[in-house]
């Protein structure tokens, strides 16, 4: 299902009443446990009782349900819920499967539509399909047009200029290109209103961004001249999701996986882990994406120097490739030295080679050799040319 804009929630609402209730509830305070699918939105409401409510939105009716006692259908939660979600902030986080009570009501559903009717299901319409993706295209595109004009104006008026607007300014952009289904965009414009103010090199920050950006529209231009490759990378920096079933029937690589890495991050909304493969033949590198929002667990992570007898489904796309444990992976030992090592210099050249490859790209993962960690005059890690590169996190005892 495509990303509903902030006009279908709206036109959904009972009455104008409804609408404003929900507005001041569509803030991540109240809300936990919530998440998304490809077809349900589900999350717990926090009201004026003890349990919270619970909300699930199926997308494909559309079908809502919500254990507060209102009579308005949809109710205000669920309608918050979906403000939530069409945001595309991780607020409302794509998760791989539903909640247990959002999975549930699902079911409940589906038994009662099977039971209801003797009649099989067809097969999609490819002529509807098509034209669906067609429409979304065109949303996106005329997106993307906007992105253009506003890049424009912004380069036009100075980057001192840009760095004076009110929060309003960038949110109103991302907004936009939230209802152009471009979530990933618009989640790095609502970024920069905040990156601007705080970062002592704001100004270079901002240029490599809004080339990133124009880097982004021209190549959305030339969309039908691009390869598979380039398109899944571009889409991958626009936010548009594949769907997993997709990517599992896609390309797969079996074998023996070196796990050379794994981290942990949380902005305050969602979690989210990353972890680092190797095929032990081919030498190719693969990232593991895991998200967990609100109290949910994320999965147990794999420990660094295992291997793992495994297939993994991977994206389509360059460099190291995102890819899905297409079956459940199974220990085969343990390396004694992480393989690929490289200094200092070798790992930015092989940042400028994906870049190359790629230009969205945000990480290189590179296995330093014989590298120290240094703090007396700042967080460094120092290879043994003397060659460093800094350490971004705040707190560098774990290496």
């Amino acid at each position: 299902m495509s990303r509903w804009s902030l006009a279908a929630v709206e036109k959904a609402a009972p009455d104008q009443a409804s609408l404003a209730a929900a507005r001041r509830l569509a803030v991540p305070g109240p809300w936990s446990e919530t998440g998304s699918t490809e077809t349900l939105v589900w999350g717990k409401c926090q009201g004026s009782g003890r349990t919270p409510y619970q909300v699930s939105v199926d997308l494909s009716g559309p079908a809502f349900r919500c254990s507060c006692p209102s009579r308005k259908f949809p109710c205000k939660h669920a309608l918050a819920l979906l403000l939530l979600w069409v945001r595309g902030d991780g607020a409302v986080a794509d998760l791989p499967r539903p909640a247990e009570f959002a999975d549930a009501w699902a079911a409940e559903r589906s038994a009662r539509a099977a039971s209801s009717s003797s009649v099989a299901k067809s097969a999609p319409d490819p002529e509807a399909r098509a034209k669906r993706a067609a429409e979304r295209m065109a949303t996106m595109s005329s997106g993307m047009e906007e992105l253009a004009l506003w890049l424009a104006d912004l380069v036009r008026g100075g980057t001192a200029a840009a760095r004076r607007q009110p929060w309003a300014w960038w949110d109103t952009a991302a907004a936009r290109l939230v209802d152009a289904q471009l979530p990933g965009l618009a989640e790095r414009v609502r970024q920069m209103a905040a990156e601007v103010n705080r970062r002592a090199d704001w100004a270079e920050h901002l240029l490599a961004e809004v080339g990133r950006w124009w880097t982004a529209v021209a190549a959305w231009r030339r969309w039908d001249d691009l390869d598979a490759d380039s398109r899944a990378d571009l889409r991958t920096y626009v936010g548009w999701a594949m769907a997993t079933d997709d990517v599992r029937a896609g390309d797969r690589a079996e074998g023996t996986w070196q796990v050379l890495g794994a981290h942990r991050s949380y902005d305050g909304r969602l979690q989210q882990q990353r972890t680092w493969l190797r095929h032990e033949d081919t030498g190719d590198l693969v990232q593991v994406l895991d998200f967990s929002a609100g109290m949910q667990p994320l999965p147990v992570p794999q420990l660094v120097g295992t291997r793992l007898e495994v297939a993994m489904a991977r994206y389509p796309g360059r460099g190291a490739r995102r890819a899905l444990f297409a079956e459940e992976p199974v220990p085969a030992g343990t390396v004694a030295n992480l393989p690929g090592a490289t200094d200092v210099t070798g790992a930015l050249s092989r940042l400028a080679q994906l870049w190359t490859e790629n230009p969205w790209a945000g990480r290189a993962p590179v296995v330093l050799r014989a590298a120290v960690a240094s703090t007396p005059d700042g967080h460094r890690v120092i290879d043994e040319d003397g060659c460093a590169l800094p350490v971004l996190s705040e707190s560098p005892w774990t290496l």
